[in-house]
């Protein structure tokens, strides 16, 4: 035995020992003991459109709700204060669905005080919307420092935040400033890389959620401020402004980004706009919500792991959810620690009112996720932890668009040689389609078959596929798709999902990956390894570094496969599918536009070893 899995074993035998078995899969109902309070107050009260000056003048807007006694009075004491920024109208979000997160009351009638906050440019704030400028992160530490004061009647100086999305990583940016008075934190599904995670993932435009994203900012921002009838003065002055950052923000930024522009690439415009950059400076405790097929499905891990390897007090929940219904907690009951609202109170309850919770850390692991192909619940104390090993499975033979598979195998491999073919329809009807427009086809066709099948949308491009497996393959974490690759054009896009087949040919979608030829440069000092396996890679995506192939060039690209937690049972298969497209969620910018309608060519042999790069949970059986 290595000395290297001597200490792993040893590392696993601690980790039972210290926490009675994480590691094992858990039923929602043997979790926790713990019970929920009930309310202690009958009634909410609100005060809308509180004034909140920042230091350069410009006034943003808060409704402040707080708990009422059964005539609706307020109840005259200071109350922790829970604060949510939204760039979504405070107005409207109480329509907005799950993207609200949790509502207000449950916690207000428990003893807190809710602060909703317009960003800067938003609702009925005054400024202009720039979406996470540095002076709008600024905004967060002093929205913080200005609830913590005194001076607020209803404030006793602590202070958490809350909400999904834009709301949560207004939380990361408003901690990383460490204002005076904050406990804890709640984000949920929040980005940590804004290029890589969602803007421009493998270097294409996310024209699928982008576009809508900044129009619900937009359309929103253009509702008349609530504040008009006692404010008029104000509101003209905030609806002008609301107007100029559509025209000298919103507007130019997609023009630029579909234009081939500054925007199309990463740089110090996505760099002001990633907590990844200040991620480091937050010291308070948070419990982080995620989604298997949420927008941030990259991002969310990695900021949790930030703070868990900074053994600051943090906890991550990952579901198989898409954006808004891990934003609105739907089936967070069944990760077996109550529904979201109740957690947040526990969360709360102990930072912010310094209630003993002696079970929280035992009864809450620091890691719940689902696990895709058994639909069990499992607990664990890291994301990539030492029970994993760097597994390498090798892409084997040749595939044909609509023929049969080639192959994935631990054994010898078959040379062989796969055409892609761009057929712009690829990816149009599966589950990354949903996933990449926030969940919003799955509210109005959740029985849609493609969304929980695959092979339909697979025989659009090349597969290759495993023999039906004698031991179950289980991976957690980041994968990398590392395919030796030619293009008679020089560039285009692979787009590559992971996926579970059973028996009965059924298709399941485990998750996906894409990356531009073009943009195939890699950083090695901040991709990742697992045992000398490239599992994360990480590439520049800047213009300086973008180059196509040569003619009759077969270059490696590594494609980053957003991570998972996955078992492939025995008798399933353990399949990629790798095509052209994937509509509606990316779509090159104009100048590349022509460049990704060519031939793309898949190689596998011992001069060109294309692989499937992941963290294997436990030593990986024989592939055949």
């Amino acid at each position: 035995m290595t000395t290297r899995r001597f200490a792993r074993l040893l590392s696993l035998f601690a980790s039972f020992a210290l926490v009675g078995g994480m590691l094992t899969f858990t039923s929602a109902s043997a979790v926790t003991t713990w019970k929920p309070r009930g309310e202690q107050y009958p009634n909410t009260v609100v005060e809308k459109d509180v004034a909140i000056p920042m230091s350069d003048g410009v006034i943003l807007r808060g409704d402040v709700v707080r708990p009422a006694d059964a005539d609706g009075k307020a109840i005259a004491k200071r109350l922790p204060v829970i604060v949510t920024i939204t760039a979504y109208n405070k107005t409207a979000l109480g329509s907005a669905g799950g993207l609200g997160g949790t509502p207000a009351d449950y916690l207000v009638k428990r003893g807190y005080v809710q602060l909703t906050v317009d960003a800067r440019g938003t609702g009925s704030s005054e400024g202009i919307w720039r979406a996470f400028d540095a002076r709008e992160n600024k905004d967060g530490g002093e929205v913080m420092t200005w609830a913590h004061s005194s001076k607020r009647p209803w404030s006793n100086g602590i202070t958490g935040m809350s909400g999904p999305s834009y709301m949560g990583i207004s939380q990361l940016w408003a901690a990383a400033a460490n204002p005076p008075g904050l406990k804890a934190i709640f984000p949920q599904v929040p980005g940590a890389d804004v290029y890589r995670d969602v803007v421009a993932s493998g270097g294409q435009l996310d024209v699928g959620f982008i576009p809508l994203w900044l129009g619900l900012v937009t359309a929103t921002g253009l509702i008349p401020p609530s504040v008009g009838a006692s404010d008029p003065q104000s509101a003209m002055t905030e609806l002008l402004n609301h107007l100029t950052g559509a025209g000298t923000f919103t507007v130019p930024l997609l023009v630029q980004a579909l234009g081939g522009g500054e925007p199309a690439y990463d740089g110090d415009f996505y760099k002001e706009r990633s907590v990844k950059n200040v991620i480091d400076k937050v010291k308070v405790p948070a419990f982080f919500v995620s989604g298997e097929y949420d927008l941030f499905q990259r991002g969310t891990p990695l900021l949790f792991e930030n703070l868990n390897k900074r053994k600051i007090p943090t906890k991550l929940v990952i579901g198989p959810w898409d954006h808004l219904q891990a934003s609105g907690g739907t089936g967070f009951d069944k990760a077996g620690y109550g529904s979201l609202a109740q957690v947040q109170l526990r969360w709360f309850d102990h930072y912010l009112k310094g209630k003993d919770d002696a079970r929280l850390n035992s009864d809450i692991a620091n890691l719940t996720y689902y696990e895709q192909g058994t639909g069990k619940w499992a607990r664990d104390s890291k994301w990539i932890g030492s029970s994993l090993e760097g597994a390498k499975l090798k892409v084997s033979g040749s595939s044909a668009t609509g023929g049969a598979p080639g192959g994935i195998t631990s054994g010898a491999r078959v040379d062989g040689t796969s055409d892609i073919y761009p057929i712009p329809v690829q990816g149009l009807c599966t589950r990354s389609a949903n996933q990449w427009t926030a969940g919003i086809p799955n509210l109005l066709l959740a029985s849609l078959p493609c969304f929980s099948d695959n092979q339909y949308n697979d025989k659009l491009g090349a597969v290759f596929s495993s023999k039906p497996l004698a031991k179950a393959v289980t991976l957690q974490g980041p994968i990398n798709a590392r395919l030796y690759t030619s293009s008679i054009g020089g560039d285009g896009m692979l787009s590559v999902a992971i996926e579970d087949e059973a028996p009965d040919g059924t298709v399941s979608r485990l998750s996906g990956g894409w990356q531009v030829i073009s943009h195939r440069a890699l950083d090695k000092t901040k991709s990742r390894y697992l045992d000398n396996v490239l599992i994360q890679p990480f590439h520049p995506f800047t213009k300086a570094a973008q180059k196509k192939l040569a003619a009759g060039e077969v270059a490696p690209i590594d494609v980053e496969i957003f991570p998972t937690r996955a078992k492939i049972l025995p008798g399933h298969k353990l399949r990629i599918s790798v095509q052209a497209f994937d509509v509606p969620h990316l779509l090159p910018s104009l100048p590349d536009l022509l460049g990704v309608l060519t031939v793309m060519t898949v190689h596998s042999s011992a001069k060109y070893p294309s692989t499937i790069n992941f963290p294997s949970v436990g030593a990986l059986p024989t592939v055949k």
